[in-house]
C-alpha cells in the first residue's frame, strides 16, 4: 500500500475537487491521506488535521516558516517523517519548493532540485526540466537536470537510453547565451545520449525524450505551450459549433477531436515531479480538476513503485564515483 499525502487546501478548486480526485485514486494499491481542516468531508479517506493554509499570494519561504500547521507543510513533513511515501499538492509551487527543501532536503550532491514536466509531444511524451524550480542556474545544474530527466524518462515513460537536447535559440552548437554554451560543452562530455540544441518550436513535435533548460526559460516555455494548446482547442471548438456545417463536421471528426484533446490535456499526467530531493514530491497545477488530482496521485504512486528517488541517488553517486 502506497500512502500519498494530499494537500486538501491546495489549488483553486480546493477542497472539493481535491477530495473527489483523491477518492477516485484510492485503491487496494494506493491510499491517499488528506491533510486539511477538522470537519472536512473526506469521502471515507483518512484525514490528518491541519488547521492552516498557505495562500497563493503569500511569500513562500516566510509562509512555510510561519505556518507550521498549514496543510501543505504538514503533508510535506509526512514524507520527511516517514508517515507517507510521497506527497501531492496543487498549492503554491514556491511554498512546495520551500517546504520540501526545509523538511525533505536535497539528495547528496544535488545542486538544485528541478521540476520535470511531461510534454504531450506528437512523437510521444517527453520531459521538460527544469520547468520552474530554479530561475537562475549554472551549467553544472543543467547537467544534473539532464541526468534527472533521463531517470524520469527511463522509469516512468519506459524509454531506454533517452535522447537529450538543450533548449536554445538555434540548433547550431554555437547558438545560445553563456549558460547554454557552457552547459552544451558539459553535456557533450556527459556520457548521456546528447543530440545537441533544440528550439522551442519543436517541443510539441517531440524534440527529444528529455529537453533541458533553466527554470526561468522552462517555465516561460511551458506556460506558452499551455496557453497555445488551450487557445487552439477552444478555437477548434468554437468553429465546430458556430454553424450547421461546423456541427456536421464536428460529428464526423468527434472521435479524432476527442483523442487529440485527451493527448494534449495537461490533466492526463496531472502533475510534475520535483526531482533531486530525498523524498518524492509531485506538484499539480493550481487549477487542477478532480481528474488531474487523481492522475497526479497515480503519477506519485508510480514514482514510488519505480524507486525514482533511489534511482536518481544511485545515478548521482555513480557519477561522483566515476570522477574520483
Amino acid at each position: 500500500m502506497i500512502r500519498v499525502a494530499v494537500d486538501a487546501h491546495g489549488g483553486d478548486n480546493a477542497p472539493a475537487e481535491i477530495v473527489a480526485g483523491a477518492a477516485s485514486a484510492a485503491s487496494a494499491r494506493v491510499q491517499p491521506v488528506l491533510f486539511g481542516p477538522r470537519g472536512l468531508e473526506t469521502d471515507g479517506l483518512e484525514l490528518v488535521e491541519a488547521a492552516d493554509a498557505i495562500e497563493m499570494g503569500e511569500h513562500p519561504v516566510e509562509a512555510v516558516r510561519a505556518k507550521s500547521d498549514a496543510s501543505l507543510v504538514r503533508a510535506v513533513r509526512a514524507v520527511a517523517d516517514g508517515g507517507a511515501d510521497t506527497v501531492v499538492s496543487a498549492g503554491s509551487t514556491g511554498a512546495m519548493l520551500a517546504a520540501s527543501l526545509l523538511h525533505i532536503r536535497r539528495l547528496p550532491g544535488v545542486h538544485r532540485p528541478g521540476i520535470a514536466v511531461v510534454i504531450p509531444a506528437r512523437r510521444g511524451p517527453s520531459v521538460l526540466i527544469d520547468s520552474g524550480a530554479s530561475a537562475d542556474a549554472r551549467p553544472e545544474h543543467l547537467l544534473q537536470f539532464a541526468h534527472m530527466g533521463a531517470v524520469f524518462a527511463e522509469e516512468i515513460l519506459d524509454v531506454a537510453n533517452p535522447s537529450i537536447r538543450l533548449l536554445s535559440i538555434g540548433e547550431e552548437d554555437e547558438k545560445g547565451n553563456q549558460l547554454t554554451l557552457e552547459a552544451h560543452a558539459l553535456l557533450r562530455e556527459s556520457g548521456l545520449r546528447f543530440e545537441g540544441n533544440t528550439e522551442s518550436r519543436w517541443l510539441l513535435e517531440g524534440a527529444a525524450d528529455v529537453v533541458v533548460t533553466d527554470g526561468f526559460t522552462g517555465n516561460v516555455a511551458l506556460k506558452t505551450l499551455e496557453g497555445t494548446i488551450r487557445t487552439v482547442l477552444q478555437g477548434l471548438r468554437d468553429e465546430l459549433t458556430s454553424s450547421v456545417r461546423g456541427k456536421v463536421a464536428g460529428l464526423l471528426m468527434r472521435s479524432a477531436a476527442r483523442n487529440l484533446r485527451k493527448r494534449l490535456d495537461p490533466d492526463t499526467y496531472g502533475g510534475a515531479y520535483l526531482l533531486g530531493l530525498k523524498g518524492l514530491v509531485v506538484i499539480a497545477h493550481g487549477s487542477s480538476s478532480r481528474v488531474a488530482i487523481a492522475n497526479a496521485i497515480e503519477l506519485a504512486a508510480r514514482g514510488v513503485e519505480h524507486r525514482i528517488v533511489e534511482r536518481l541517488d544511485e545515478r548521482l553517486h555513480d557519477l561522483k564515483t566515476s570522477k574520483e
